[in-house]
């Protein structure tokens, strides 16, 4: 990566130099985010994970941009069309964009109008009527062009070729292309028509029929959801800026004075506008949009795919899991506080009597017998009716009874990852142990599926997939590195998340778990097969040991770093144990004593935090929310009603609340609160409880309008 690269990413940042070339230098020897945003704090100026992600992304944008230069400048030299100031052009072009406005007149053609034009002969005359010579008879000069064997038959048909020429140069025009797409981006307007006759099936898209907007102006959701239209047939786009204002900029500058050579370049300007130069325009400024939105969906699937991730979990607790269902009856799992299935069957609620009495039997003897500290209901089908039941069963207060998001679950069951667990159980089997264990540790269960199917985005289907993935895959690592990771208890999906590791070396982790026993040290890592020094750097500070010989081995303290930690406990005259345990032997410790050889006050303060607590679990203590228990289904919702309700999704134009009646409502960002709100995200977030008003339901549709106002009414209804 050239230095020049460096300087432009530390201008665009706002990051110094050396922050750059360092961080660039740390991924070039292979570490990954984490590890760097944790353990290399003095290195990079203690830059997060979000600023490194940046800075990571661009290094690979630069280096993309690099390449295709120099892939133009050779082709150039082969083709002998390469000069000194062509190539000072292409090495100054800062943008992809920049950089093919000026290799398009260069580039290898298909046949167009312009070229069948050349081939008749009629470049020269192209180029008398581009230099509007005032004394040039346009006619009188194409006369000498006519060569019926060539397809001339007439002086006007010279001319028309010589126009379509002269129409090519002002769209290859790289000054010309820039003023424009300047123009489409800040004055542009986004038009939307219906396709004709299909009003009833772009019913979804009726907003969008006769719409016109700004697109400067334009939100990503509304910019993915007309693409989705046009994308399905349904609605007809166009993108164009005041027309009378780009042609009067084309006119400064490709027109010279009245001629009559200039009245015909003034023809090929309209055409070129009309048939090339806008709708050339418009599809770089489609993909500007595009790329725009998806940067917008990105944020808002990745923040909060976060907080689902992130969710507190309830610990290690035997629970009773229940996957809820009508004709095939409620699936029933019961765990032990690791998470291994014990039992399961199937109770069915609402058959007949003698079943709903046969159920609670089932459900006592259950608690009874696997002594159940907790019961996860999925929150889908029939889980109104179920929670009733279970509540109706009079269980003690001590035992939380806890509706568990179930998005997702059954693209887990029917996995790969869960036939390997469970081969011998079906899918509902698989659904509910799903269930409960996403109550006992939702980051630990949710890794095991893909992301998108969390069903916490903005329009994922529309946006780059390719960037979705990284955009994802990045939240993901994050998070379990942030939370650390129990190595003798953490499956392989968890374990491949891990800085450094992959799949491959977390199935050799467990193996290695499975033959020889329990790990007992970091140290031991070292053993595993093909996990080499490098991986060891890298992963060892975020697996925990529980138990372990060394206490630090249960905490985010590097192993790199304990040569420092025993001698804070040599200088206090202490034992490793006791200066983990012992508060008042950290706070005579002196921060500064220990900087030095690369290490620095960060790194340090980090490792006396991680002593007061180790190990420490940075989510939140878990919660219970209990919905309103005389309210399970919309057609009971009335407007002017307060309910409680949990956050499930977070966009950009506001809020889906679920309140129990197995449809969310919709908080419109101008529902969410008595101010002006910019962001939905500085107001709510995912899992967040809330009490809504209804202001309006529509049962046909399936909506449910809710506010956040404290004075909310019907009125509000959006």
């Amino acid at each position: 990566m050239s230095q020049k690269n460096f300087t432009t990413i530390a201008e665009e940042l706002n990051l110094s130099l050396q922050q750059i070339q360092s961080v660039a230098f740390l991924l070039d020897e292979g570490a990954t985010i984490p590890f760097i945003a944790r353990y290399r704090k003095e290195r990079t100026g203690s830059l997060d994970e979000v600023a490194l992600a940046r800075i990571r992304d661009r290094l690979a944008q630069l280096a993309a941009l690099d390449e295709r230069r120099q892939a133009i400048l050779k082709s150039l030299e082969e083709r002998e069309l390469l000069t000194e100031e062509l190539r000072h052009e292409i090495e100054s072009a800062s943008s992809m964009t920049m950089l093919e406005d000026i290799y398009l007149p260069y580039r290898p053609k298909r046949r167009t109008r312009a070229t069948i034009a050349k081939e008749k002969g009629l470049e020269p005359l192209a180029h008398m009527l581009f230099e509007q010579k005032k004394d040039l008879s346009p006619l009188q000069e194409a006369e000498s062009f006519v060569q019926e064997e060539k397809g001339v038959e007439s002086a006007e048909d010279a001319l028309a070729g010589a126009r379509d020429i002269i129409a090519e140069w002002i769209n290859e025009n790289a000054v010309a292309r820039g003023y424009l797409r300047r123009l489409f981006m800040g004055e542009g307007v986004l038009y939307s028509k219906v396709v004709k006759d299909k009003q009833e099936q772009a019913a979804k898209f009726s907003d969008y029929f006769d719409w016109q907007e700004s697109i400067k102006k334009m939100p990503g959701h509304r910019v993915l959801a007309m693409f989705r239209g046009e994308n399905e047939g349904l609605l007809r786009l166009t993108i164009r800026p005041p027309e009378e204002k780009a042609k009067a900029q084309l006119d400064r500058t490709f027109i010279k004075n009245e001629s009559e050579s200039a009245v015909q370049v003034a023809l090929a300007l309209d055409d070129s506008y009309q048939r090339l130069l806008a709708p050339s325009i418009e599809t770089d400024i489609r993909h500007s949009l595009k790329e725009r939105a998806d940067t917008e969906a990105l944020s808002v699937f990745i923040r909060n795919l976060r907080e689902i991730l992130m969710a507190p979990p309830l610990g290690q607790k035997a629970v009773l899991a229940i996957d809820p269902g009508y004709r095939t009856g409620c699936k029933v799992v019961c765990l032990d506080r690791q998470g291994t299935l014990l039992h399961n069957t199937i109770i069915f609620l609402e058959q007949s009597v003698a079943k709903t009495k046969a159920a609670t039997s089932t459900i006592l003897d259950l608690i009874e017998r696997f002594t159940i500290e907790a019961i996860a209901i999925g929150n889908g089908t029939a889980s109104r009716e179920t929670e009733s039941f279970i509540r109706g069963l009079g269980l003690p207060s001590s035992i939380p009874i806890v509706m568990v998001n179930e998005s997702g679950a059954s693209v887990y069951s029917a996995s790969a990852v869960a036939r390997d667990e469970f081969p011998e159980q079906d899918v509902t089997v698989r659904g509910a142990i799903s269930i409960g264990r996403r109550l006992m540790d939702p980051l630990s269960e949710l890794v095991k599926i893909d992301p998108r199917s969390i069903g916490v985005g903005q329009y994922q289907h529309d946006v780059d997939q390719a960037r979705l993935k990284t955009g994802l895959d990045d939240t993901v690592i994050r998070c379990v590195n942030e939370v650390g990771v129990e190595v003798n208890t953490a499956s392989a999906q968890l374990l491949s998340y891990v800085s450094g590791l992959g799949a491959t070396l977390a199935r050799n982790i467990i193996a290695h778990r499975d033959q020889n026993g329990p790990f007992r040290s970091r140290e031991e890592l070292k053993k595993v097969s093909r996990l080499g020094p490098k991986v060891f750097e890298q992963a060892a500070g975020f697996l925990r040991i529980r138990d372990a010989i060394n206490p630090l081995d249960s905490s985010a303290v590097h192993p790199e770093s304990y040569h420092l930690v025993e001698r804070m406990a040599e200088d206090l005259g202490s034992t490793l144990d006791d200066l983990v345990r012992n508060r008042e032997l950290q706070k005579q410790l002196q921060p500064e004593r220990y900087t030095g050889d690369g290490v620095g006050l960060p790194t340090i303060q980090d490792i006396m935090t991680e002593l007061v607590k180790p190990g420490r679990d940075p989510r939140s203590e878990f919660e219970t929310i209990a919905f309103a228990t005389d309210i399970t289904r919309m057609e009971q919702l009335v407007p002017g009603m307060t309910l409680p309700g949990i956050v499930t999704n977070v966009t950009n134009f506001g809020a889906f609340v679920d309140i129990g009646v197995h449809q969310d409502g919709l908080v419109h960002i101008s529902q969410l609160s008595d101010k002006f709100v910019r962001n939905p995200a500085d107001v709510v977030r995912v899992n967040q409880k809330v009490r809504v008003t209804v202001t309006g339901v529509d049962i046909e549709r399936k909506r449910i309008a809710l506010s956040m106002k404290q004075n909310a009414t019907a009125a509000d209804q959006q």
